[in-house]
């Protein structure tokens, strides 16, 4: 288990400022949602301490409708807030979306970047089966005759590594589009010959992830303030000549899934095996928090339609993760779905005032 990296400090539920009125239905609803995914089961203790057993018991009780005093009671009757204090770095937040895209499930003239499935020769990596030559950052490995070695990365893969394996799920038009695809881990796609697919994350080659915006930043492109998802965006499709040069130094290569039949209004199954919910699912490390921990956010966030900052103080669940998400207050909220989602989101680069986990409490089950 990791360590902690950070101090909880006791609060109050009167501390957080505009608890009264943070969302507790549509976050009771999350956990309740969670807790039908993890069945009979519980989520894996986390840094933290958050007590996964007892979480998961207390999310079977949450109420299956109730107004916000009913639901804010049962979140002040079940949990505790304890304030996240990093013992090194600074709390943060971004944000991140489901792209809606056009694509096709066979390649044409004008669909022709594709999304690959898991191939059967990726292996993921623990302590148990890591070989020594193998860069201790690789979750995953390619498996060979003569054992585990590195998997391709995006250069590889992009050059024709795994062409003829029948891995392509879908092909999409732009590179660029592709590649935002990659770094949100899911999406929602309009077939051209009728119907909705939806993608999310499955695996990835294993090579970390590198910010091709940071090497922008470092060319005098943006300054770091002025560095968007959306800046980075036009970068690359005006730069058409240099983006897949740019693009391929982030080696991290993305794996996905179809995911059918899921509820429209709700986003992409995560990694806490549910459906997100805009607004209230936030993406957290996962070495450090337990999957299904209430989280309160104090924040002045860009989420209004006009992106102005405006007072964000919302309990959220943890129910997602993601490669650049490391620290123990540093969330990724999900914003929701399509266009205007993702310009609020690629917006959000902003330190919260306080970042607060609930822990759950003893309950008669633990008696």
């Amino acid at each position: 288990m990791s360590e902690p990296t950070a101090d909880l400090a006791p609060l109050a539920f009167s501390d957080l400022p505009g608890w009264a009125t943070a969302g507790h239905v549509a976050a009771v609803a999350a956990l309740r949602r969670q807790a039908v995914a993890w069945g009979d089961g519980a989520p894996k203790t986390r840094a933290l301490g958050i007590d996964g057993d007892r979480l998961a018991r207390i999310a079977r009780m949450a109420p299956a409708t109730a107004d916000e005093a009913t639901a804010r009671a049962f979140f002040e009757a079940h949990f505790t807030p304890l304030r996240v204090l990093p013992r090194e770095g600074r709390p943060f937040l971004t944000g991140y979306f489901e792209p809606e895209l056009e694509g096709s499930r066979r390649p044409t003239e004008r669909f022709r970047v594709p999304l690959l499935a898991r191939p059967d020769d990726l292996v993921d990596v623990d302590a148990a089966n890591r070989p020594a030559s193998l860069d201790p950052s690789h979750a995953f490995a390619r498996s060979t005759p003569n054992g585990l070695v590195a998997y391709f990365d995006r250069a590889e893969i992009e050059g024709g590594a795994l062409a003829g394996r029948g891995l392509e799920l879908v092909f999409l038009d732009d590179p660029v589009d592709a590649f935002f695809v990659h770094v949100q881990g899911s999406v929602r796609i309009r077939l051209v010959d009728g119907g909705v697919m939806r993608l999310a994350y499955a695996a990835k080659a294993g090579h970390p992830y590198t910010s091709i915006a940071r090497e922008l930043i470092a060319r005098g492109v943006a300054t770091p303030d002025a560095m968007t998802a959306d800046v980075l965006r036009a970068w690359l499709k005006a730069h058409p000549d240099e983006a897949p040069a740019l693009m391929r130094r982030n080696r991290s290569y993305v794996f996905f899934a179809e995911q059918p039949d899921l509820d429209p209004a709700l986003g992409a199954i995560a990694a806490a095996k549910a459906q997100l919910a805009p607004g209230v699912s936030l993406a957290v490390d996962r070495t450090l928090h337990t999957f299904g921990t209430p989280i309160f956010l104090d924040a002045d966030l860009p989420l209004g339609p006009d992106g102005a900052l405006a007072p964000f103080r919302r309990l959220m669940i943890a129910q997602d993760t993601g490669s650049a998400i490391l620290g123990p207050a540093r969330g990724d909220v999900f914003v929701g779905l399509g266009t205007e989602a993702g310009r609020r989101a690629g917006l959000v680069r902003h330190e919260p005032r306080a970042f607060v986990v609930l822990a759950p409490t003893a309950t008669e089950a633990d008696a």
